[in-house]
């Protein structure tokens, strides 16, 4: 059962930011095809356990590809509990102000993006800002350190698959949740996509609890704090 890999996220202590990414992939690794389709690799049960995770954290983060190309609500539908704070990575002000996670149900809306960008947001969201880099980009830890200080303790970075590959790149991640769907693509978009390594040492090897879900997907839980090394 994947109540275990809930109960981490609800039991981690609030002293310091937890967060957890997921990813939903094929058993070949693409999260899409070529032409971009991606609904549905994964089956309901996968669903419905992101949508479990989304009720135990305090917010849901994406980034502003995500926003632009799907559109999503980030609510919780196929579960009970509680809508968590939506959360767009947005540097440099893209994000369009008729986007549907914007609008007003009650949870917190925010959009981080970097210092000195002006971009109007709608009545009620919140802004914070983070020191971009040189190449425009916002460093994830920065991001956990201001949500953690606005009073978002827990965390779920739900995608796209740049963001998610960016905070397990800058070891920002506690938990990585990937939902691997038995099916074969055999070609379009790569899942997790981080800095290149020379040698099988450098992998990095988390432990990881793995739970089949009713309908054959499979969860691993990986310990991103507990990493091995080759």
């Amino acid at each position: 059962m994947t109540t275990d890999a809930i109960a981490r996220i609800t039991s981690a202590p609030g002293d310091r930011p937890f967060v957890v990414a997921q990813l939903g992939q094929s058993l070949d690794g693409r999260i899409a095809t070529l032409s971009g389709e991606s609904r549905w690799i994964n089956k309901p049960a996968a669903l419905v356990h992101v949508h479990r995770i989304r009720a135990a954290v305090d917010a849901v983060l994406v980034g502003v590809g995500t926003v632009v190309a799907d559109d999503p609500l980030l609510n919780v539908r196929h579960v009970a509990g509680r809508n968590p704070a939506r959360v767009v990575l947005d540097p440099r002000g893209r994000m369009p102000a008729t986007a549907k996670l914007l609008a007003e149900d009650g949870a917190r809306r925010l959009v981080v993006r970097a210092v000195g960008c002006t971009a109007p947001v709608p009545p009620g969201v919140e802004v914070l800002e983070v020191a971009a880099d040189a190449t425009g980009q916002l460093d994830p830890n920065a991001v956990v350190r201001v949500l953690f200080a606005a009073g978002l303790r827990s965390l779920l970075v739900e995608g796209g698959a740049g963001t998610v590959s960016g905070f397990v790149d800058a070891g920002a991640v506690d938990r990585l949740h990937v939902l691997v769907a038995p099916v074969i693509l055999g070609s379009g978009k790569p899942g997790l996509t981080l800095r290149p390594i020379d040698r099988l040492s450098e992998a990095l090897r988390p432990s990881a609890d793995v739970h089949v879900l009713v309908d054959g997907d499979v969860l691993f839980d990986c310990d991103m704090r507990g990493i091995d090394g080759g």
